[in-house]
C-alpha cells in the first residue's frame, strides 16, 4: 500500500487580528550579530502568506541582534541611556523588515513610540487600528518609549491596545518547556499552561510584566518555533503548534 498522505493544512484563519512578536536574534540567522537579508526575506514571505488570508497583523521586533540595553551596565553605560539605545535598535530592525515586506508586495507601516517622523510614523492608537483595518501590516517599533520595559512588554501592550485575538511569540524552540531544552534533553514540553503557572514556575516565556498584562487582558499567547517553515500560518489557522499560554483549555 502507498504511504498515507499527510492531511492538508488548514487554510482558514481562526484569528482575525494578531500580534506577532519577533526577537532581534531571529533576524541574525547564523551571524554573530546584525541582520541576515535572507532570513528577513523568509520571515517576510511567511507574513505575506498570512496577510493573503485576510488576517490583520501587527508586529513587534526586538533589538538584541544590535544592542541589548539590559546588558550595557558592565560597559559603563547608564541603564536609561542604554535602554533608549536598545529602542533605536528595534527601529533599525523594523525598517529592515518593512523594506523586505514591501518587496514582497505587502503594504506596511512602521510606527514608533519615540517620534522620528523622517523615518516612521509616530504611534497613534486610532491610526494604527485604521492601518490594520485597511489590510496593512503595522510594525510597532521603539518599545514602549520608556526605559526598564522589555519588547515583550511592548508587544503585550500593543496587543492589548489593538485588541488582538492572540499574541504569537516566535522563538527558536518548539514551545514552553519545564526546563531549558537546550541544556537538558529530559525537558518536557507543555502543550497548554496557565499564566499563573508560568509565573510561579518562573518559566522564561516572557517577562513577568508581559505575562501579567496578558492575563489581565485575557490575551492568549502561543509560543512556537519560527525556524519551521509555515508555522506562522499553521498557528493562525488553528493547528496544534507549540505551546498555548492562557486562554480556553
Amino acid at each position: 500500500m502507498p504511504p498515507k498522505r499527510r492531511s492538508a493544512e488548514k487554510k482558514v484563519p481562526v484569528y482575525r487580528r494578531v500580534l506577532l512578536k519577533l526577537s532581534g536574534e531571529a533576524l541574525m540567522g547564523r551571524r554573530a550579530s546584525g541582520i541576515d537579508p535572507d532570513i528577513v526575506a523568509g520571515i517576510s514571505a511567511e507574513i505575506a502568506d498570512v496577510v493573503k488570508l485576510g488576517v490583520q497583523l501587527g508586529v513587534v521586533v526586538g533589538g538584541g541582534n544590535i544592542f541589548r540595553g539590559g546588558e550595557a551596565g558592565p560597559q559603563g553605560i547608564d541603564r536609561t541611556v542604554a535602554d533608549h539605545m536598545g529602542m533605536l535598535a528595534t527601529v533599525i530592525n523594523s525598517l529592515a523588515l518593512q523594506s523586505a515586506l514591501e518587496r514582497a508586495r505587502v503594504e506596511t507601516r512602521v510606527m514608533t513610540a519615540i517620534e522620528m517622523r523622517e523615518v516612521a510614523e509616530p504611534y497613534i492608537h486610532r491610526r494604527a487600528i485604521r492601518h490594520l483595518e485597511k489590510g496593512r501590516v503595522v510594525i510597532f517599533a521603539g518599545g514602549t518609549g520608556n526605559p526598564y520595559f522589555t519588547t515583550d512588554t511592548a508587544a503585550t501592550l500593543r496587543a492589548a491596545e489593538i485588541k488582538a485575538d492572540v499574541l504569537l511569540k516566535a522563538t527558536k524552540v518548539d514551545g514552553v518547556y519545564d526546563r531549558d531544552p537546550v541544556r537538558n534533553p529530559r525537558a518536557v514540553q507543555f502543550r497548554r499552561i496557565a499564566y499563573t503557572d508560568v509565573l510561579t514556575r518562573n518559566l522564561k516565556v516572557m517577562d513577568a510584566t508581559a505575562i501579567s498584562l496578558c492575563r489581565d487582558n485575557a490575551i492568549p499567547i502561543v509560543v512556537f518555533n519560527l525556524q519551521v517553515p509555515g508555522n506562522i500560518r499553521r498557528v493562525i489557522c488553528g493547528e496544534s503548534v507549540g505551546t498555548r499560554v492562557g486562554g480556553a483549555t
